[in-house]
């Protein structure tokens, strides 16, 4: 069905642009999956094996981190036009609304020196220290700081680690149960390879703030398996249904929208892509080699995972490659779409 697709997933393994690849398709009621190639290359190489999990890197700020800011929005905790400083008054800026940190519009910037070996506490006072920039609310620039303070409302809010708090509001109701910030080393694709820092990063987050900050980090930290991102894709779409769903089908309805006010293409969280007839798609990426995108018109879901980053980053080739498959992805999904309608 996606054979166009497949075979350029298939070409990043044997071109060497990644060492393996894990994906999946969604198509109305059916669910198939994939995966090929190593899951490390050095110091020694190994064979992907099925239900290994992946740093999903910044994943998480979809998953779980929007979808709990969602769920204590649908309680009545917190709305998205309020101003940061109602949960963070350490912040600088009152201008700047939960909106504007889903939203990557908030115009948040600066330089912290050193960053990657400051201690929590120091790392937690410079970002809460960082300026409001020309960009507000004009301009979409993409930063982890935003969800990172999202996380830090979650905390306030809920009174618990962040990482805990999602464990609990999010991916348990969701019967996520390989889905962890706390994953079993042994069965983790390595993410890169850094002979003069931390060697084989292993079970561990690769993302520096991430691996600072900890259980108190929503922007990064959260391990998976192919299978949990499939269920939490099918949840998105309608077709699995919990107890105690985080968040409401209206809820879900409601992302396909651009929320920056200025047309700047996302949506509460998620990036907003166009299918080929203009109808609005849900998309995200990480960092690690990693995407997800939901389609609700249409009733499909594409997961894909990968270690991009291994050995070394950033492996800038894999970039385009990515575009392109998602590109030829939603081409395949339209002709799908338009043999149905002839049938």
């Amino acid at each position: 069905m996606y054979s166009q697709t497949e075979q350029k997933i298939r070409a990043l393994v044997t071109d060497q642009v990644v060492p393996g690849v894990s994906y999946g398709f969604i198509h109305g009621q059916q669910t198939w999956s994939n995966y090929f190639g190593a899951s490390q290359l050095v110091p020694e190489k190994h064979n992907l094996q099925f239900g290994q999990l992946y740093d999903l890197a910044s994943l998480t700020k979809v998953v779980a981190t929007t979808t709990l800011i969602l769920k204590l929005q649908e309680q009545g905790r917190l709305a998205i036009t309020d101003p940061v400083q109602k949960y963070l008054p350490e912040f600088g800026d009152n201008r700047v609304t939960l909106r504007h940190l889903l939203t990557h519009t908030s115009g948040i910037t600066g330089y912290i020196p050193h960053r990657n070996q400051l201690a929590a506490p120091a790392l937690t006072k410079a970002l809460l220290g960082l300026q409001v920039g020309a960009d507000f609310c004009r301009k979409v620039v993409y930063s982890d700081t935003g969800l990172i303070y999202l996380g830090w409302v979650i905390e306030r809010l809920l009174k618990l680690p962040v990482q805990t708090a999602l464990t609990r509001e999010v991916l348990r109701p969701l019967q996520l149960n390989t889905m962890t910030f706390a994953p079993e080393k042994a069965r983790c694709v390595p993410a890169s390879f850094e002979p003069a820092g931390r060697g084989l990063i292993q079970g561990v987050v690769h993302d520096p703030k991430a691996y600072i900050l900890g259980e108190h980090c929503a922007s990064a930290g959260l391990f998976s398996d192919l299978a949990d991102l499939l269920q939490f894709s099918r949840f998105m779409l309608g077709d699995f249904t919990v107890s105690q769903p985080p968040i409401k089908p209206a809820t879900i309805a409601s992302l396909y929208q651009d929320y920056t006010g200025f047309g700047g293409g996302r949506s509460l969280g998620w990036q907003l892509l166009r299918a080929s007839d203009g109808h609005a798609v849900l998309y995200h990426t990480g960092f690690v080699g990693h995407f997800i995108l939901l389609d609700g018109s249409t009733h499909n879901a594409f997961v894909f995972l990968s270690n991009r980053i291994h050995p070394t980053a950033p492996n800038t080739a894999y970039l385009a490659r990515r575009d392109q498959i998602v590109a030829t992805y939603l081409q395949e999904t339209a002709a799908q779409g338009i043999k149905a309608v002839l049938s």
